[in-house]
């Protein structure tokens, strides 16, 4: 279901394109971007759209409903939304105005980024508008031309919004408290990988609930406390299959493995070789020759 109303200003532009196997092959592409010129009587109310979209307020007021949330979009606010959800967007009742930049983006790259800054939330950032306009400004350019250079821009123009947008939601109020409890489930991670490490000692190390930790990594580092652990004792195990002689049982269980077996089916999901082919492709240290 779709109904609007685009009361908009004849400069208002609108680009459409539809992304080929390359694009699609991409972590970031854009489908459709604008340049709205809105009064007063513009909204749009729609179910779902196969996308994400971003909207960077100019001047004026917009407002945002979804699942029961309203934020307002005031000049300089930026937020990305899931259209996948139904929503609705409008000029603020009582403004007379809402000029902004929309791009509607989607790819593997966008979901995560649409993770880490919790968009069913409906948080909007702040964003500098010479640093927003630019890189709308990029997509406007190179959307709908043809090849892959102009593509590769487009996806890296949508990157860099993303990254700004997530830059400035850990600069805000909560981001300290935030930062101090990651980085300290991370440093009991780092200094105990090898015994069994659990949410509930990573929370209490942290001084937060399991909830909020699982938020908190989402959002600052892009992962779980799991991943983040299993990823750092593969590391470990990395380095003492190039640099030591110990056998491959031996490190599975320095490195906080039950068995050599879950080790090695670990290590080679996510390597891509097996612990012996690791050790195999690594230069021999110059200790050991």
């Amino acid at each position: 279901m779709l109904t609007y109303n685009l009361d908009l200003e004849e400069r208002s532009t609108w680009i459409r394109t539809t992304p080929g196997d390359f694009e699609l092959a991409q972590p970031f592409w854009c489908t459709e971007q604008g340049d709205f010129y809105a009064h007063e009587g513009f909204f749009t109310e729609r179910s779902e759209k196969d996308s994400y979209e971003l909207f960077y307020t100019f001047d004026g007021r917009g407002r945002l409903e979804q699942d029961g949330r309203a934020v307002t979009l005031g000049p300089g606010m930026a937020l990305l939304i899931n259209c996948r959800t139904p929503q609705r967007y409008l000029t603020k009742p009582g403004a007379e105005r809402w000029y902004h930049l929309w791009a509607h983006i989607d790819g593997p790259g966008v979901a995560a980024f649409a993770e880490t800054l919790d968009v069913g939330a409906l948080r909007p950032v702040t964003l500098a508008d010479p640093i927003a306009r630019r890189h709308f400004d990029t997509i406007a350019t190179n959307l709908g031309k043809p090849g892959i250079m102009a593509s590769t821009v487009v996806g890296l123009a949508v990157h860099n919004l993303l990254a700004e947008m997530v830059g400035a939601a850990q600069a805000v109020g909560e981001s300290a408290l935030g930062d101090e409890a990651v980085r300290r489930a991370c440093a009991l991670i780092e200094s105990a990988y090898a015994e069994p490490v659990t949410l509930d000692d990573l929370a209490k190390t942290a001084q937060v609930s399991k909830s909020y930790l699982l938020k908190l990594f989402r959002q600052s580092l892009g992962t779980t406390p799991y991943d983040y652990l299993l990823r750092y004792r593969i590391t470990r195990a990395k380095e003492l299959l190039a640099e030591t002689d110990y056998k491959i049982g031996q490190i599975s269980a320095l490195v906080g493995f039950k068995s050599e077996s879950n080790f090695s089916y670990r290590f080679s999901q996510m390597v891509g070789q097996s612990p012996r082919a690791y050790r195999d492709s690594c230069p021999t240290p110059l200790s050991k020759r």
